[in-house]
């Protein structure tokens, strides 16, 4: 019974911080205009779920951890072939890869290669495996408010609905083109990317110092004296906020000690795997609702800062690429990222078994906070 409350609180909290977290890269693109096709909870994988405004909620099997698909962030050049590519598969409406080539006179593989990139801008979907053939469908379309008003105060008339795969006129294949580019993160200048990116571990923080302020200076917390006696406090705001960064800063300087030759060691055996996360979820759950509440701030803030390392694929890593982008006027391609998030992901594995077999260990000899 205890295992599986354990993961179940683990579930929660971690559930609760991921959604958070995705939130803030969710509404950072969508304030900017740019596309985002699936917000879920957990890895990605078969899901189900519903959609609203253009993209899919919903939750994966594997609830450990989420994302946010953000279209047009994949890295290297874009493909010279899209304006083309897009104007002939929205005028079939369904199509496979030896259609378009055709149509536009290019190559199979410069086909493929294009009308993949379209798949991850979210202005097509790509083939499925009922699909004999590479088939490739043109987004659906279904115009808001806001586009029905200006199209009738300019005069002309109201966008059409079109179904997934339902064929349209493409009058101005430029312009087509254009108004998906625009709805891409790499359209955006750099310090909008840069929000985004780092947007995700703005609401964690956000979110610690909110808790950390309603706890502190509204619930309020029990002080033994030395006489004995437990008096309850409360703090005024600002000392709350205070306190927030001060455990802020307290972990950034814990993190920043990976970097250190001398403390490497010690702040790896300090840090806990997602297996001590679910002992202590249930530990402070145990405790009440104030002393789980305060767990999932200070989790919240170690999920930011642990974001913010400079390796790929966290949202610190990329954050880094695109300053690196930025000075140089280079564009990293897209195998150079695959190679650098893999070295990441290693890197990430090697520290999550050590931590798993250490708070196994600790389990086991019943050290895990004076069990």
């Amino acid at each position: 019974m205890n295992v599986i409350l354990m993961i179940l609180y683990c579930t929660i909290v971690l559930g609760i911080l991921v959604v958070i977290h995705e939130g803030g890269h969710y509404l950072a693109s969508r304030a900017f205009g740019v596309r985002v096709t699936e917000f879920m909870l957990g890895m990605p994988g078969p899901n189900i779920g519903f959609k609203k405004w253009g993209t899919k909620f919903g939750v994966t099997p594997i609830l450990l951890g989420g994302y946010a698909r953000v279209c047009g962030m994949e890295p290297g050049e874009m493909s010279p072939h899209l304006e083309p590519v897009l104007a002939a598969l929205y005028r079939r409406g369904t199509a496979n890869m030896e259609d378009i080539a055709r149509d536009c006179g290019i190559p199979d593989e410069d086909a493929l290669k294009a009308l993949d990139e379209l798949v991850d801008w979210g202005s097509c979907t790509g083939p499925t495996k009922k699909d004999e053939y590479n088939t490739y469908r043109a987004a659906g379309a279904i115009p808001s408010k806001k586009q029905i008003r200006a199209a009738l105060k300019a005069g002309k008339p109201a966008p059409e609905r079109y179904a997934e795969g339902q064929a349209r006129p493409v009058e101005d294949a430029h312009a087509l083109f254009e108004s998906e580019y625009r709805q891409q993160y790499r359209s955006l200048p750099f310090w909008k990317r840069s929000v985004i990116l780092l947007a995700g571990i703005a609401v964690n923080l956000l979110f610690a110092m909110l808790v950390f302020v309603v706890l502190f200076s509204v619930i309020g917390f029990d002080v033994r004296m030395q006489s004995g006696e437990v008096t309850h406090m409360t703090v005024d705001p600002g000392r709350a906020i205070v306190a927030g960064f001060t455990y802020i800063g307290m972990v950034v300087q814990a993190v920043a000690g990976l970097f250190n030759p001398a403390t490497a060691a010690q702040t790896v055996s300090d840090s806990s795997s997602v297996v001590g996360i679910a002992v202590m979820s249930k530990q402070f759950a145990d405790a009440g609702l104030v002393p789980f509440m305060q767990f999932m701030a200070m989790i919240s803030v170690s999920l930011g800062i642990m974001n913010l390392l400079p390796i790929p694929p966290l949202d610190g890593g990329r954050f880094v690429i695109e300053v690196f982008q930025k000075l140089s006027n280079k564009v990293v391609s897209m195998r150079a990222m695959n190679a650098m998030s893999a070295a990441g992901m290693a890197l990430f594995l090697m520290f999550f078994l050590v931590m798993v077999n250490q708070d196994v260990q600790r389990i086991i000899s019943g050290t895990f906070f004076g069990q």
